[in-house]
């Protein structure tokens, strides 16, 4: 079965950095468009990045464009997001995701991971 384990976060100060990853297994990993999407408290999930199969195409939420990467390593079946510049309002669960959509102003994903903690704060 789909497995996703993501592993990175952390407590970090305003400006700071994280790396989070995400150990992907039980599907093609390579064939897949991967996520990442995260959920602060008291509100729904947010979509923060998307990968391509092959890594050439990404794209991000415009909260984070300039400040995050999200890459992957298809011989490693594991999916990375860099996140710089950290912000207060970047506190959430991360979560590594496949078959991700929006639909009725929610996102939804077939698969996730059990997210790991990002708080920022001083």
């Amino acid at each position: 079965q789909v497995q996703l384990v993501e592993s990175g976060g952390g407590l970090v100060q305003p400006g700071g950095s994280l790396t989070l990853s995400c150990a992907a297994s039980g599907f093609t990993f390579s064939f897949n468009w991967m996520y990442w999407v995260r959920q602060a408290p008291g509100k729904g999930l947010e979509w923060v990045s998307t990968i391509s199969p092959g890594g050439d195409t990404t794209n991000y939420a415009e909260r984070v464009k300039g400040r995050f990467t999200i890459s992957r390593d298809n011989a490693r079946n594991t999916l990375s997001l860099q996140m710089n510049s950290l912000k207060s309002e970047d506190t959430a669960v991360y979560y590594c995701a496949k078959g991700c959509r929006l639909l009725s102003s929610l996102w939804q994903c077939d698969s996730q991971g059990q997210g790991t903690q990002v708080t920022v704060s001083a």
